[in-house]
C-alpha cells in the first residue's frame, strides 16, 4: 500500500517536472528565436544602408509589408537599350519583364532569367544567368546627381554675388572660408605658388564633393555613396590620371633613372618607384572606402544594440554611444574629404616639381 503511494507521487512529480522543464524550454526556446529573428532584421537594416538599391526606400513598415519611398529609373543594354521602373521588380520579390525579356534582381544585381525568375548557381554560388550592362539611376547615382546640382548652384550664386561686390553673399559666406583654406593651406604649399590655379577647380570640386556626400551619409536618408569603392575607385582614378599627365621631365626621371644615386641602386628603385606610383591612388581609394564604411558599420550596429538589450541601461547606454559616435563621424566626414584632397594636391606638386625647386 506504502509503496503504490510512493510509486504515485514519484510520477505526478517526475510529470510536474516534466511540464516544468518542457514549459521553461519552450519560452527560451521562443526567446532565443525572438533574438535570432531580430539580429537577422538588424543585419538586414545594416546591408540596406550600406548596399546600392535600385529604388530608394526612405522607411518600411514590417507588419503590413510596406516600403514607403520612390522607384527609380532602370536602364538597361541587353540587346537594345531596356527601360522601365524599378517598381516592376516590387523590391526585388517579383520578376521584371519589358519587351519580352525578364529580370530579376538578386544580390541588388539585375539578371536576364525566364518568366518564373530561376537563378541558378555555379560551384562558387555565383549566377549562371546573363547580366545585362546595367547604366541605372540607383540611389548612390542619384545622391551624386543631387550633390553635384547642390555644388553647381553653390557655387554659381556665390560667383554672382562677386561680380555684384567685393562682399559676398548668402551661401558664399559659408564658402568662401573654406575655399580660402584650401587654397592657401593645401594647393600653394603642395603645388608651388605658380602652378596651383589649374588644379584648384578639381581640388574644390573633390573636397565639397566628397564632403557632401559623407554628410549625406550621416543622415537618415540611407545613403552610403563614399562607402561604396567603385564611387572611390572612380575619384582615385581621376587624381592619378591628372597626375600622370601633369607629370614633367623631372617626375619621370625620379620614377625610371632617379637621380644622385649609383647605376645599381638606379635598376634597383626603379620598379620600386613604378609600383609607388600605383600603389599611391590605390591607398586614396581604400582609406576613403574603409574609413567612411567602418564608421558607418559601427554606428549602425550600436542603434541595433538598442533594440537588442531592451533594458533602460543597455538602450541608454547605446544611444549615449551612437550619439558620441554620430558627433565624431561629423568631425571624419570632414576630416576624409581634407585628407583626400591634401594628398590629391600633394601628387599634384610631386608631378609638376622642377628640379630647382626639388633641391
Amino acid at each position: 500500500m506504502q509503496s503504490n503511494f510512493l510509486a504515485k507521487l514519484f510520477t505526478i512529480t517526475l510529470f510536474i517536472f516534466s511540464l516544468t522543464v518542457t514549459a521553461q524550454f519552450n519560452e527560451e526556446h521562443e526567446g532565443s528565436l525572438e533574438e535570432v529573428s531580430l539580429k537577422t532584421k538588424i543585419k538586414e537594416s545594416i546591408n540596406h544602408h550600406l548596399l546600392d538599391t535600385h529604388d530608394f526606400i526612405f522607411f518600411s513598415d514590417s507588419e503590413t509589408g510596406k516600403h514607403y519611398g520612390f522607384s527609380l529609373p532602370v536602364i538597361l543594354w541587353d540587346e537594345g537599350f531596356q527601360l522601365f521602373s524599378s517598381s516592376k521588380f516590387h523590391h526585388g520579390e517579383t520578376v521584371a519583364e519589358n519587351n519580352g525579356n525578364y529580370y530579376k534582381l538578386y544580390h541588388n544585381k539585375v539578371y536576364r532569367t525566364d518568366a518564373q525568375g530561376t537563378i541558378t548557381l555555379d560551384d562558387h554560388n555565383h549566377p549562371t544567368q546573363i547580366k545585362p550592362f546595367d547604366f541605372s539611376i540607383t540611389k548612390s547615382v542619384l545622391m551624386i546627381i543631387v550633390t553635384g546640382i547642390l555644388m553647381f548652384f553653390a557655387f554659381v550664386g556665390m560667383a554672382k554675388s562677386f561680380k555684384k561686390g567685393p562682399i559676398v553673399k548668402g551661401a558664399g559666406r559659408f564658402l568662401e572660408p573654406i575655399i580660402l583654406y584650401i587654397r592657401d593651406e593645401i594647393a600653394i604649399p603642395n603645388i608651388g605658388i605658380n602652378k596651383y590655379k589649374k588644379y584648384m577647380p578639381y581640388l574644390l570640386t573633390v573636397f565639397f564633393f566628397v564632403w557632401f556626400l559623407n554628410l549625406f551619409g550621416l543622415t537618415p536618408l540611407g545613403v552610403n555613396v563614399t562607402g561604396n569603392i567603385a564611387v572611390t575607385f572612380a575619384l582615385a582614378l581621376i587624381t592619378f590620371i591628372i597626375t600622370q599627365f601633369s607629370g614633367n621631365k623631372n617626375y619621370w626621371k625620379h620614377v625610371f633613372w632617379m637621380p644622385g644615386v649609383p647605376v645599381p641602386m638606379k635598376i634597383i628603385l626603379a620598379p620600386i618607384e613604378l609600383l609607388g606610383v600605383i600603389i599611391k591612388p590605390f591607398a586614396l581609394m581604400i582609406r576613403l572606402y574603409a574609413n567612411i564604411m567602418a564608421g558607418h558599420i559601427v554606428l549602425m550596429s550600436l542603434i541595433g544594440l538598442i533594440f537588442v538589450f531592451q533594458n533602460w541601461i543597455g538602450s541608454s547606454l547605446s544611444f549615449v554611444l551612437s550619439f558620441a559616435i554620430s558627433l565624431i563621424e561629423l568631425l571624419v566626414a570632414l576630416l576624409q574629404a581634407y585628407i583626400f584632397t591634401m594628398l590629391s594636391a600633394l601628387y599634384f606638386g610631386f608631378a609638376v616639381e622642377e628640379h630647382d625647386e626639388a633641391h
